[in-house]
């Protein structure tokens, strides 16, 4: 080229192909923080072995969850073969498995579950495990409507009646269903998405009295007046918000407060809030009036509660059974997780197992 000539055009880069595969991101680390990074864990099947180290880290992996005092609900609940059991709440389907495995054959398991994102994956795992429609019929809805599923399966009652009152682990890690303040995500909380309002509208319906009622009444939190008028001052629409209000104000109150009762108040809020928007305790108290009458003579009813205000109606609703001569025999004591099964799942801590068995009259 001499000088003076106009240069020369820079060629464009080279494309890649269109049909390339896209690379797939890389692992971030061994622990990525982000629930969609964990593309290990979210594909259990493909990745045992990584899997297998989040287990003995005394963690859950993402998408999945552990069934908490599965040893102690299969002693009280004692299934034998040719029974008829109901999972209540179906979830990841860790205690109808146990069930299941000693029903058969002759038994059946019929399970309910209200999260329609999550009963389809765990009726094609209940599936690929060997258990068809004929012995694991799943029902989507409300244990509250145990009639119902009863009646939609030609029988009057059953054996074994489980309640397990917990969320998954599967909500709880995933921040689209804004259960949890670990990870920033909207302020839903329905345990069924497509129904109801989310959290974040249901603090705009109420007002400060009301929602200081609830903090009180569902999760014992003693500053249930100061959180009530700030989420209700201003609108709350992500998690992260919600805990950063709450945590604010609670530190502002009570400047010497350690960290983590600060930290409790926000956990305390969030339980609450989740109760109200899936009208939890309502559902649980048509359910304790409709079991005994689900249970057929000498029948075993078991539920795992995980906070006083759950427990208790359970206690007094199992205690009323007793001395009116509907139950035979209830639990005298509480039940808890062992020390060894809090240390491998910490979120076992706060588990209490009451039971109570049909009378045969």
């Amino acid at each position: 080229m001499k000088r003076g000539d106009p240069p020369e055009p820079t060629p464009d880069p080279p494309t890649a192909p269109a049909d390339r595969p896209k690379r797939r991101a890389r692992y971030a680390g061994p622990h990525p923080r982000a629930y969609h990074e964990k593309y290990k864990e979210l594909n259990a099947e493909r990745y045992a072995a990584d899997v297998q180290k989040v287990l003995a880290a005394g963690k859950t992996p993402a998408g999945t969850h552990r069934a908490v005092m599965v040893e102690e609900v299969l002693r009280w609940l004692a299934p034998q073969p040719g029974q008829v059991a109901i999972d209540c709440t179906l979830g990841f389907g860790g205690h109808a498995r146990a069930i299941l495995e000693r029903i058969v054959p002759g038994g059946r398991l019929i399970g309910l579950d209200v999260d329609a994102l999550e009963l389809p994956r765990t009726e094609a795992r209940l599936r690929a495990a060997g258990f068809d429609a004929a012995v694991c019929a799943v029902h989507p809805g409300n244990f509250a409507g145990l009639p119902k599923a009863l009646a939609e399966e030609g029988l009057e009652a059953a054996d074994l009646i489980l309640a397990d009152l917990g969320v998954s682990s599967m909500q709880l890690d995933n921040p689209a269903r804004g259960f949890s303040y670990k990870a920033r995500g909207p302020l839903d909380m329905r345990m069924n998405p497509s129904r109801g309002v989310p959290a974040s509208d249901v603090l705009k319906q109420l007002s400060v009295d009301r929602l200081a009622q609830f903090l009180d009444e569902y999760a014992d939190e003693p500053d249930a007046d100061l959180i009530a008028r700030l989420l209700t001052a201003q609108p709350v629409e992500t998690t992260g918000e919600l805990a950063r209000i709450v945590r604010a104000g609670v530190t502002s109150a009570h400047p010497r407060m350690p960290a983590q009762e600060v930290e409790a108040s926000i956990r305390r809020t969030f339980q609450a809030l989740r109760i109200i928007v899936n009208d939890e305790l309502a559902a649980l108290d048509a359910w304790l009036r409709h079991v005994p009458f689900c249970l057929r003579p000498g029948g075993r009813v078991l539920c795992l509660a995980f906070h006083s205000g759950e427990d208790r109606r359970v206690k007094k609703a199992f205690q009323a059974g007793h001395r009116a001569g509907i139950y035979a025999a209830v639990a005298d004591e509480v039940v808890r997780p062992s020390p060894e099964e809090v240390r491998a799942n910490p979120r076992a801590a706060s588990a209490k197992l009451r039971w109570a068995v049909r009378g045969t009259t």
